[in-house]
């Protein structure tokens, strides 16, 4: 199957918690980073999700954001560090390539954004992403 979803790292379940019709599944990435997913208690079942599972983590890049450090008193569980790789902007939108530790991400951001947080290659940056924007498939 091939996807438009650019933004896949592997990595392994650690955890699974489940509630009445969602689950937050933990997975340790290939990088050595912790990564949650909330996805729904029936997709856990079908992909049958377990400690010790191989997954493919999955974010589009319009839902990832980027920071110039850690976001404390936030919400948003997910934050990677990384560096910026490439930024290729347009008109109006950029594309940022960061490279985090076993992997790549491509965040779709504003040019303003990338002007506004000074963002070239060899910058460093935090990929922020809510957990319900993280979508898993086994390995």
């Amino acid at each position: 199957m091939s996807l438009s979803i650019r933004n896949q790292i592997p990595g392994t379940v650690t955890a699974v918690a489940s509630g009445e019709a969602m689950a937050t599944v933990k997975v340790r990435l290939d990088g050595g980073q912790d990564l949650t997913a909330a996805i729904t208690l029936e997709a856990v079942k079908d992909l049958g999700l377990a400690e010790g599972s191989p997954v493919r983590a999955m974010v589009k890049s319009t839902e990832v954001a980027l920071s110039t450090a850690r976001v404390e008193g936030v919400s948003i569980r997910n934050q990677l560090p990384g560096t910026v790789s490439d930024v290729t902007t347009g008109g109006a939108m950029a594309a940022v390539k960061v490279t985090v530790d076993g992997g790549e991400l491509t965040a779709a951001i504003t040019k303003d954004a990338v002007d506004d947080l000074g963002l070239t290659a060899g910058s460093q940056v935090v990929a922020l992403i809510k957990s319900t924007e993280v979508s898993l498939a086994t390995a």
